[in-house]
């Protein structure tokens, strides 16, 4: 079967296309992960209370950390054609960090810096230090599938209610979304690589000719103003290229949050890296080449932390374009990590991505957001779902995932969360912000409870969806 799929490979891992022909296959890559990377900041600045200066230098961190991240992954790490973004799993432990700091977009990004900076530190001495085999035995797809549906469950807040500012543009990018992904895609090669790309587009200079026009004047929720991107400079100030938020802030309580998505982000990631060295002609990865891709994931989310942006990951998008495209290049991915890091210096692009209105960004979560939890259930069925044990664990993960932050929901500290007196008299408050912080974020709680109850009661390899590599190592399906 390999030696099918390599025949069939335009160019291979080692090949190097003409440069022009490369630069224009990168930037193919960087074009695919260009929506999901973008919606992150669009969703949490505003949410933070930035400005939409400040939303353009989050957006330039993100992309210039995204291209930093996918150099280390392919010199150093698993060295597989991989792209590296913005994940989605560390957007619930995000949340509760917004909720506790009111609105300080700085400070809420000092603390995130803090979090994902101590759980790199994890992520690093699990990788390089070969500790992948252990962690894949305890995570069955039992328990990521129910933590990956909490992560598109957690952001349903924000989906219809940023679209219905306006529905008419919501409506309409929603519908292009669909018609290009799903219907014009099956005859297109253009609406099979970009149909999120070529609908914000379209959306985006709607909104721009009804706000020329005067159909949207300022103030309307479809309003585009370009005053910003005309008062940005053009290129990232070096002094804010590190740490533009200000130092990281350290708190254990945030910490102990994201591990969860940590955790999560490294499931997705393994298998990634089967998914991309197959398609690449290459097989299965090594148990060192799984090692050297965590810790290499673990070096770039210490970068993110470092120059402002948020957690990075294996973008799984980009993988399908492999496999579209036939070409699995390093170069070519090496060039688009090049792209990124211009495209972060270049502040002007960070200030037009911040103008997009936000009915066209409601539009995005709508239906993009909802493919995160179709992910989840893809995941739950690589395991035995006639399995009473099964279900019981993925049910009740899933339910109390979504049930114990309902208890907690708009408790500023665990003392005051009703029937919790027990927790406050009997916790010091370190410990107490700690229980809060992981009560608060469903993605824990379900992880939680999943890998005690998937390790405790009973169950086969077959039953929980785990097979063995040609390392003799467990793995998920």
């Amino acid at each position: 079967m390999t030696e099918s799929i390599t025949s069939r490979i335009i160019y291979k891992l080692g090949d190097k296309p003409p440069f022009p022909r490369a630069l224009l296959l990168a930037t193919q890559h960087v074009l695919t992960m260009f929506g999901a990377t973008v919606s992150v900041p669009l969703l949490l600045g505003p949410l933070m209370g930035m400005n939409a200066p400040q939303i353009a230098t989050l957006i330039s961190s993100v992309m210039l950390c995204s291209g930093l991240a996918t150099f280390v992954q392919i010199t150093i790490g698993s060295r597989l054609p991989i792209i590296q973004g913005v994940s989605f799993s560390f957007l619930g432990p995000f949340f509760a960090i917004i909720a506790s700091c009111n609105k300080d977009g700085p400070l809420t990004m000092q603390y995130i810096a803090g979090a994902v900076i101590l759980g790199s530190l994890v992520e690093m001495a699990i990788g390089w230090f070969g500790l992948i085999g252990k962690i894949r035995k305890v995570l069955s797809p039992v328990v990521i599938g129910p933590v990956i549906i909490l992560i598109s469950l957690s952001l349903f807040e924000v989906g219809a209610p940023k679209a219905g500012t306006y529905w008419p543009v919501a409506g309409f990018v929603i519908v292009l979304i669909i018609l290009f992904s799903q219907i014009l895609s099956r005859r297109s090669l253009l609406f099979r690589l970009f149909p999120i790309i070529l609908a914000i587009v379209i959306g985006y200079l709607t909104a721009l000719g009804g706000s020329l026009s005067g159909l949207f004047p300022p103030g309307h929720p479809a309003h585009v103003s370009l005053a910003t991107v005309g008062q940005t400079s053009w290129f990232k100030p070096i002094d804010t290229i590190f740490f533009p938020w200000g130092m990281p802030k350290f708190s254990l309580a945030f910490f102990f949050a994201v591990l969860a998505s940590y955790l999560a982000s490294m499931v997705e990631s393994i298998g990634d890296y089967h998914a991309v060295s197959y398609l690449s002609g290459a097989g299965d990865p090594s148990s060192k080449q799984l090692s050297r891709g965590i810790g290499a994931e673990g070096i770039g989310c210490f970068i993110t932390g470092c120059l402002g942006g948020f957690a990075s990951t294996s973008y799984s998008e980009n993988i399908g374009l492999i496999g579209i495209t036939r070409v699995a290049s390093r170069y070519v991915v090496l060039i688009g990590a090049g792209v990124l890091v211009f495209l972060g210096l270049f502040t002007k692009f960070g200030a037009l991505c911040a103008t997009i209105p936000e009915p066209v960004v409601g539009a995005l979560y709508c239906t993009l957001f909802g493919l995160i939890a179709g992910i989840g259930i893809q995941q739950i069925s690589k395991a035995d779902l006639y399995s009473d044990r099964n279900l019981l664990i993925i049910g009740f993960s899933l339910f109390m995932g979504l049930s114990v932050p309902a208890f907690f929901k708009g408790v500023p500290a665990l003392g005051y969360a009703p029937g919790s007196e027990w927790f406050s008299a009997n916790f010091p408050k370190s410990i107490a912000d700690i229980i809060n912080a992981i009560g608060t974020t469903g993605m824990a709680v379900s992880a939680i409870l999943g890998l005690i109850l998937d390790n405790v009661i009973p169950g086969t390899e077959e039953e929980r969806g785990l097979v063995r590599d040609n390392q003799g190592e467990q793995t998920p399906v």
